[in-house]
């Protein structure tokens, strides 16, 4: 199941901190990461956050796919949502990083959503998603 928001969606969930408001407080249970946050950073406290808001101010902006995986790979389970200028042909590879949820700037047609989540169901390189690549599936 993947989870949209937009901005206009109402959220009564507590409101994303910045990773330095984090740092100095010890209450926040939300963080938002910014391009040139360390996601790194995060890794002692993963065990008390719900909700990390990875942003995506650019669609060209790669850096938040690392962010996603390093916090999945420390093993993260709570919400990662990728919020900002997000598109629907990168929804399939922001899940695979370990994206939940996302928040796009502008709406996406779900039928396209759906489409790009399904086209493919066997990919070649491990990522952080439970998906077996298929030459490990060729090759027991």
């Amino acid at each position: 199941m993947v989870e949209f928001r937009y901005r206009d969606d109402e959220v009564t969930e507590q409101p994303s901190v910045t990773l330095d408001a984090f740092l100095d407080q010890s209450n926040a249970t939300a963080v938002r990461l910014e391009p040139d946050d360390d996601a790194r950073k995060l890794i002692p406290f993963l065990d008390r956050l719900t909700l990390i808001e990875v942003a995506f101010p650019k669609f060209r902006d790669g850096r938040g796919y690392s962010s996603a995986r390093i916090l999945r790979e420390a093993g993260y389970t709570g919400e990662l949502r990728a919020q900002g200028d997000v598109l629907v042909d990168q929804i399939a590879f922001m899940r695979r990083c370990g994206f939940d949820s996302f928040a796009p700037e502008g709406s996406l047609n779900p039928d396209a959503v759906e489409r790009a989540l399904s086209t493919y169901d066997q990919f070649y390189q491990k990522a952080a998603d439970a998906a077996v690549p298929v030459w490990k599936l060729r090759h027991g």
